[in-house]
């Protein structure tokens, strides 16, 4: 799915570089949820970046911020609604020493380029992240209400003897 997503964004020209806007890192919300989620993020997107043209340094480096971002969020998945920020914050550090060992830049535009891939970050991460978030959230507590009010039901239920009530009155 990540590879997929990245697709999209790759059809817009957005999937790398120092403007870059990768809907799949939506997905990095996940460990959150999942464990599972952390190689499948980071195959995900060790994937994408080879077959979107990424440089060898990318694709590593790259992978490793996916990587770096996913272990911590599922390291504080008991604050789901901050899941992002890890995600955000390794993309934003770390891409810009990319974009600068490819000659893209220099350092002085080390601050730019980490504005830039943040900003991205939050857009795909932070916004579309959240609204998973938000889903898995609201799942969980029509979950919870839907189990409470079931035993609360079978609670409230009168016992059922099996046995026929004597009604025989001495007198």
């Amino acid at each position: 799915m990540y590879v997929a997503l990245t697709a999209v964004s790759a059809a817009f020209g957005l999937s790398s570089g120092v403007i870059q806007v990768r809907i799949s890192e939506a997905l990095c919300v996940l460990p959150a949820y999942f464990s599972s989620a952390i190689p499948g993020v980071t195959i995900g997107c060790l994937i994408a970046n080879i077959f979107f043209g990424a440089s060898a340094l990318d694709i590593a480096v790259g992978t490793l911020a996916t990587l770096i971002g996913a272990i911590i969020c599922w390291l504080i998945r008991k604050w789901p609604y901050a899941a992002s920020v890890p995600t955000i914050l390794s993309n934003a550090l770390i891409i810009p020493v990319v974009l600068i060992l490819q000659n893209i830049g220099t350092w002085n535009e080390y601050f730019y380029f980490a504005g830039t891939v943040g900003l991205g970050e939050l857009i795909a991460c932070g916004i579309l992240g959240t609204l998973i978030i938000v889903w898995f959230e609201q799942r969980k507590k029509r979950k919870n209400i839907k189990e409470k009010t079931e035993s609360a039901g079978e609670e409230a239920k009168p016992e059922i003897s099996e046995e026929p009530e004597e009604k025989e009155k001495e007198e």
